[in-house]
This record gives C-alpha cells, sequence and structure tokens, in this order.
C-alpha cells in the first residue's frame, strides 16, 4: 500500500514538471520575438537619427555664416539676436513669454510667428515640443535664437496632425520676450481661473471662427 501511495505521488509530481517545463518552452519564442523586434525597432531608430543629423550638418555646411552651437541636449542653435549682460535664464517655477516660428530645415514656413503669437509657457509644467522645452531654457531675455531641432526633438513618428509630418526635423526661430515666477505672475493679476492658458501650436482656432458671446 505504502509502495502504491510512493509511486502515485511519484508520477504526479513527474506529470506537475512536465507540464511547467511545457509551458517554460512554449514561452520562450516569444520572448525571442520580442528582443528581435526590439533590437530592429533601435537599429532603424539609429539610422533615422544618422540620416536627420547629416541633413542638418548640410544645411549647416551651406551657410557658414552662420554659427551653430551643439547643444548636448541633441540639437543645434544660432543667435540672431543675443544678451550677453544678463545671467538668468528661465527654470521650472517660471513663467515665459515668448514667440516663435516654425520652418523645415528648407527654410520653408510651416507656422509664422503671426499664428502662434503670443505663447505664455509656465516652464516644465506644460506638455510642448520637447525641442522647445529644453531650448527656452537656456535664452536669456530679449534674446532671438534660431534651433535646429531633429524629429525625436520635434513632433517625432506622429508629427502634429496638422502640417508636420511623420519624422521632420525642423528649424524654429525663437524670441524670449520675458519671464518672471509664478509667484509674481499671479500677483501681477495675469492668471485668471476663467481664462485658459493658450496651448501650442493651434493655429485652427482662430478668434473669427468662435461664436460671440450674447450680451445678456
Amino acid at each position: 500500500m505504502k509502495n502504491r501511495k510512493f509511486v502515485m505521488v511519484m508520477f504526479v509530481a513527474f506529470i506537475l514538471i512536465s507540464s511547467c517545463k511545457q509551458h517554460q518552452e512554449a514561452r520562450r519564442p516569444i520572448s525571442q520575438t520580442s528582443g528581435t523586434f526590439m533590437k530592429k525597432s533601435i537599429k532603424r531608430n539609429k539610422k533615422l537619427i544618422a540620416g536627420e543629423e547629416g541633413q542638418i550638418d548640410s544645411i549647416i555646411k551651406s551657410n557658414p555664416k552662420i554659427k551653430y552651437l551643439a547643444s548636448t541636449k541633441g540639437y543645434w542653435y544660432s543667435y540672431e539676436i543675443q544678451n550677453q549682460l544678463d545671467t538668468l535664464t528661465p527654470k521650472k517655477g517660471d513663467v515665459a513669454f515668448f514667440d516663435y516660428e516654425i520652418k523645415d530645415i528648407k527654410g520653408n514656413i510651416i507656422y509664422s510667428e503671426l499664428e502662434l503669437r503670443p505663447q505664455t509657457y509656465f516652464v516644465d509644467k506644460q506638455n510642448i515640443m520637447t525641442g522647445l522645452r529644453e531650448g527656452i531654457k537656456l535664452m536669456h531675455k530679449n534674446e532671438k535664437v534660431t534651433f535646429l531641432f531633429p524629429s525625436h526633438m520635434g513632433y517625432g513618428y506622429h508629427g502634429d496632425n496638422k502640417k508636420i509630418g511623420t519624422n521632420q526635423p525642423l528649424l524654429c526661430t525663437v524670441t524670449l520676450r520675458n519671464f518672471k515666477s509664478e509667484k509674481d505672475f499671479k500677483k501681477e493679476g495675469e492668471l485668471k481661473p476663467s481664462t485658459p492658458i493658450k496651448q501650442q501650436i493651434k493655429p485652427e482656432n482662430k478668434p473669427e471662427n468662435k461664436p460671440k458671446d450674447t450680451i445678456k
């Protein structure tokens, strides 16, 4: 009787071990497929970035009179107006007021400054283009800077679903009018709870397209 029980226990254990092993082996190709996909994706992205950086390098070399500086963040910039007197730059907790326009890297206007002005940006607290978010933080008040952004610093694979296409490098010219702390901004009464903050790149929301308020 004891031998029979022992044999039964061993048989059940064997079945369980075999079952576990089968499940593990069945899952192995999934992880292998996932790893292959990731490697291919990384390879594609590296190739894409290298191609865009090559385009940007050609633009820079074709304009030797314009001095472009390389950022550690992966973009290039040139000063049109430089403020060498001030030392402060916008940081988290500040509100920045700026104007800008967007072109393709050949210089064709995509969004004009008139379409996009004015911009009010709560530094590092609003979702804007990565390149702009980083670029504004190196600017001093009243400076005008032209940035060359590869697509991963712009709108990436999806574009902006309007005028900016897939994986499109961008040339942005930014003028930083002013910046101040949120505390001062609120004190001056410029922030009203009922007034929405102007969002970036919404040229289709023009005043003439909005219904007029009814005076009661």
